[in-house]
């Protein structure tokens, strides 16, 4: 069967996008390392600006840039120009998007950026444009084929530009060793904020701990476990060490007319599975349900023994989101 035209012409594009990434990544030299090196230094903000497709790429990476630790904004430049010059200021740094390089847009960006000393890193396809010529660092892209039949409509070019974009982003975040925790900060909405819990957000801890010693008899270890409502109790040793677990499982396969007699060491499961305090909830979750139980330990992890600090139920996970 012959193949759709409207299949053939989606891998075409894809296939010249493809090509596009390949040599801007081979293209990659000093001036993005340098790039980087003149965002790190920056004491203000990231400006990024472009007009038109560009424009609308510049939006995605600056909103890329703030989502990961470098504090970013769009700056539209017909609107700088009225006025909107006063959104730069002399400790920010500007990255201005243009295929051509010779946007008429971006001429007071550039003029302003010249005049106050202003940090500018260029996004061009043109080596010898307006914009290329004034810029302190320029990310060249390679020549590419747009993919459009025509080769008027922005489509290589722009993908290039937002990849060049991501790799600035994640570069930078590697550089200032931003974390999930910073991540998790700046994203708490929604499902990727959920997804970033740490196992501290949802923990209990204090007096809600359920713990007992091993030489507890078991009639005062089941009250324990009944007024804290975990379905658990946490052995420690003297040292404050968790050495065991005594769950409702325990207490069935050793149900006998001795069990209120006998002591909590003699009952319990001991090295029961335990969570650090910095885990993600996902990962606790899925350690509860890889051993089929519903509660965990909380551990100190800065400590060289395990140090009960708090206990997480699956409830608390669900209850969050934690999927």
């Amino acid at each position: 069967m012959e193949e759709s035209p409207d299949l053939i012409a989606a891998r075409r594009v894809l296939a010249l996008e493809v090509e596009g990434l390949q040599a801007l990544s081979a293209s990659l030299d000093g001036a993005f390392i340098r790039s980087v090196d003149c965002v790190m230094a920056v004491t203000g903000r990231v400006v990024v600006t472009g007009m038109g497709k560009s424009g609308h790429v510049a939006r995605k990476i600056a909103a890329t840039l703030a989502s990961t630790g470098t504090p970013a904004h769009y700056v539209h430049p017909g609107e700088a120009s009225h006025g909107d010059l006063g959104m730069i200021a002399e400790k920010d740094a500007v990255i201005a998007l243009s295929n051509s390089g010779n946007t008429a847009e971006l001429a007071d960006i550039i003029a302003y950026t010249r005049r106050f000393s202003i940090p500018l890193i260029a996004i061009t396809a043109k080596r010898e444009s307006t914009l290329a010529r004034q810029a302190n660092h320029v990310l060249l892209l390679p020549p590419a084929e747009e993919a459009c039949p025509m080769g008027l409509a922005p489509t290589t070019s722009t993908t290039l530009m937002l990849a060049l974009g991501d790799a600035l982003a994640v570069a930078l975040l590697e550089r200032r060793s931003f974390s999930s925790a910073d991540f998790q900060l700046l994203h708490p909405g929604g499902m990727l904020g959920r997804r970033l819990l740490q196992v501290r957000d949802l923990m209990h801890a204090g007096d809600e701990l359920p713990l007992t010693a091993p030489d507890t008899p078991m009639r005062e270890a089941l009250l324990t476990m009944t007024t804290r409502r975990f379905g658990c109790v946490g052995v420690v040793d003297g040292s404050g060490a968790l050495c065991g677990v005594l769950t409702d499982g325990d207490l069935r396969r050793h149900m006998n007319a001795d069990l209120l007699q006998q002591t909590a060491a003699e009952i319990m499961t001991p090295a029961p599975k335990t969570i650090r305090v910095s885990a993600l909830a996902a990962e606790a979750l899925g350690l509860m349900n890889r051993y089929a139980i519903t509660s965990l330990f909380v551990v100190d992890e800065d400590s060289e023994t395990p140090r009960p600090v708090g206990i997480l139920h699956i409830h608390d996970c669900l209850r969050a989101g934690v999927a």
